[in-house]
């Protein structure tokens, strides 16, 4: 059973004839009483009765009228749905990222959300560890992380260049330098965050091959908590820039160059490889690209291969 049959079948229904189901829905008479004669047969009894003038339905008839209208409307009612999802009336969007990538979305999703307000877009925390399993395993749509995944199923687009910003509070000596060394850094207090990541690590592995002594003898679990107690004077802090561009602009922080640890920060979003992007998400990507050529400067988006 088709759904034209039934489309078919209703025409003559609701026009009272077979000739005025064919006017309907522009096909000749013979078409549609060839139509209608395969769908009795596949039913095994007759849906008119032929001895009426208006072609009166049979008992069948009348059962198979009311669900036929039903499966019409259910369809139609896909159809729109569906039409609403490939104009983005609606859909939905969900991307993890950590408490440090978060912020580069902030002014990517203000520009999705002013134009689709109807989707819904969920931004999930999560580890940045953890990122690519829930991408993989459909947590997510998107990944949003600061390294490139060990693994050929995730596609990876730059979408960002951040760095690692020595900062300390204004009454620090090193507030009035423009340039240190590292190996100025060896008495200095560094507080930093609790969580391990490629850049911890290799900051720590800088200090170690210029033999210089890191000390960390304050770990944080957030950025913020890190960034008041640097403002309370309790020590200096290496924090991605896009974290504390508000308190340099204040002058809450001083930044201070450090050339051996001008390291560049990508960030990238992660998604698989198989399948296909929902509309609202190739949307989102699309966005993350006219920001990028509207924004410049740090702002990329390079497919990585």
């Amino acid at each position: 059973m088709e759904l034209f049959q039934l489309e078919a079948f209703l025409a003559v229904v609701r026009e009272g004839s077979f000739s005025a189901a064919a006017k309907a829905l522009f096909r000749t008479q013979p078409a549609i009483s060839q139509t209608i004669k395969k769908l009795e047969e596949e039913i095994g009894r007759p849906l008119f009765d032929r001895s009426s003038r208006r072609g009166q339905l049979t008992d069948a008839g009348r059962v198979l009228a009311e669900h036929a209208e039903r499966l019409i409307n259910l369809r139609q009612g896909a159809m729109a749905a569906l039409d609403d999802v490939r104009q983005l009336r609606t859909g939905r969007v969900t991307i993890a990222a950590n408490e440090l990538t978060c912020l580069y979305l902030l002014p990517v999703l203000h520009d999705y959300r002013r134009l689709y307000p109807s989707v819904h877009v969920t931004v999930q925390r999560a580890l940045a560890s953890r990122v690519p399993s829930q991408v993989l395993d459909y947590g997510a749509d998107f990944g949003l992380l600061t390294y490139r995944p060990d693994t050929s199923a995730l596609q990876s687009v730059v979408v960002y260049h951040d760095e690692l910003a020595f900062v300390v509070p204004p009454t620090h000596p090193l507030a009035r330098r423009d340039k240190v060394s590292i190996s100025e850094l060896a008495s200095e207090t560094f507080i930093a965050h609790h969580v391990a990541s490629p850049y911890r690590q290799r900051v720590i592995d800088t200090f170690s091959k210029r033999r210089v002594e890191l000390r960390m003898p304050v770990q944080m679990p957030t950025i913020e908590a890190i960034k008041k107690f640097v403002a309370m004077g309790n020590g200096v802090a290496l924090l991605p820039a896009i974290t504390v561009e508000s308190e340099l602009a204040r002058k809450d922080f001083i930044r201070v160059e450090v050339p051996e640890l001008a390291f560049d920060r990508k960030l990238r979003f992660v998604y698989r490889r198989e399948g296909t992007l929902s509309y609202a998400a190739q949307e989102f990507l699309n966005v993350a690209k006219a920001q990028s050529e509207a924004k410049g400067g740090r702002f990329d988006f390079v497919v990585e291969r």
